[in-house]
């Protein structure tokens, strides 16, 4: 057997099978590149779903951490450290909002975004106890905890771990008509992906967002943007909201936030939602540890300098562009996206979007797939337009373009 042949039985004796990878057993990478155990090199085009903004083994990210490793790693948030007030200073800023409080994986900060809303909707809104609701849409993706996946519409993700969280409604993405009707004087929140990735990167309508923001802010219900995937930088600009100059109420953070390093996430917002809390209501023990806050402050430093928003808006045109060349040719049917991120849809006659992807990794190209005949494109936003371009180029061949 081959070290990836050893590798994959193994993992596969020994681990729950809660994944199906592609069969490719990754030993080193750097930048928009992945070595594997035998030293073949793979085109990184998924970005760990856009944990990887700024590329695999970034030095700036890295020498963050290795100064942080020398120092302190965690105290608890039972003490305060010395890390903390600026990450949380610097990260409110980049947000436009007053406040922060730090978890450590998206799903976690979900969670806490939604216990934000229920406890602001008890204790400021005045909804009667136990009577809260949040509009959710259809096709989301915001983790996979027991409460995120009651208001879930993948049945793959929902069956068998019933009973479900009551005190959700679901409604069809980007219609504005039914999210007005699902909104009553219970409702506390409307929680909605900008763009939604897992569910094949579908950008909602024109419009779409500001009439949700315009919603919200009459009814007196707060607006949570999961800008998890979508945020920093992904798109071109800081959070997918800025293309339709929406600001909502409260920005659920994570992936790229600790810059492939170590889990980060926050919920952000002002001091009239997040001040809602009190001591021992709700916490992490590793939530802001001094390493996170570490990596994450030089992540925000990047962003600060608009660099790679303008890559991503640079190379995202370029992308789009040649992928939607390849549309109206038999082999793909539709692409959709914004910046340096795409879900491109394969014809059935072309094979599987699993099929496709297994085509590209013997190409050393590496993607995802997703809701069977969809591919997510997504690269470090550090991608050369050289590399970009061979990758596309490994794409047409797999397609016969």
């Amino acid at each position: 057997m081959t070290s990836t042949e050893r590798s994959i039985a193994a993992a596969e004796a020994h681990s729950a099978h809660n994944y199906h990878p592609l069969p490719v057993v990754v030993a080193y990478a750097e930048g928009a590149w992945m070595t594997d155990v035998e030293g073949r090199r793979y085109l990184d085009m998924l970005a760990g779903y856009s944990a990887l903004n700024f590329g695999h083994g970034n030095r700036r990210l890295i020498n963050a951490a290795k100064a942080q490793l020398d120092r302190v790693t965690l105290t608890s948030r039972a003490f305060h450290h010395d890390r903390f007030a600026e990450f949380c200073t610097e990260l409110a800023a980049l947000c436009g909002k007053e406040m922060v409080l730090p978890m450590n994986t998206g799903a976690e900060a979900v969670e806490t975004a939604v216990k934000t809303a229920r406890k602001w909707g008890y204790r400021v809104k005045g909804v009667p106890d136990g009577q809260a609701k949040i509009v959710v849409a259809g096709n989301n993706f915001h983790g996979r905890t027991t409460t995120i996946i009651s208001f879930s519409t993948d049945e793959e993700a929902r069956a068998d771990f019933g009973p479900y969280t009551p005190g959700f409604e679901i409604v069809p993405y980007g219609d504005l008509a039914a999210m007005e009707e699902a909104v009553d004087d219970n409702t506390v929140a409307v929680l909605l992906e900008p763009i939604q990735g897992e569910a094949g990167v579908l950008v909602p309508p024109a419009g779409y967002l500001p009439g949700v923001r315009r919603l919200t802010a009459e009814r007196g219900v707060l607006f949570i943007a999961d800008e998890i995937q979508s945020g920093l930088g992904r798109t071109g600009r800081t959070f997918a909201c800025d293309h339709e100059d929406v600001v909502p109420d409260v920005y659920v953070l994570g992936k790229a936030l600790g810059g492939g390093v170590v889990p980060v996430s926050a919920v952000v917002a002002n001091r009239d939602v997040l001040g809602v809390y009190r001591p021992g209501e709700h916490g992490s023990t590793f939530g802001g540890n001094p390493l996170a806050c570490a990596v994450a402050l030089e992540v925000v430093a990047m962003l600060n300098s608009g660099e790679f928003q303008q890559r991503a808006t640079e190379l995202g045109e370029h992308l789009h562009q040649e992928l939607n060349l390849l549309v109206g040719g038999g082999a793909v049917e539709a692409v959709r996206g914004r910046g340096l991120w795409a879900g491109v849809d394969i014809a059935p006659s072309h094979g599987t979007g699993r099929q496709i992807s297994e085509r590209l990794m013997e190409r050393r190209v590496l993607v995802k797939d997703t809701h069977g005949s969809t591919i997510r494109i997504a690269p470090p936003l550090v991608i050369s337009k050289e590399d970009l371009d061979w990758g596309l180029d490994q794409l047409r061949a797999v397609l016969g373009s």
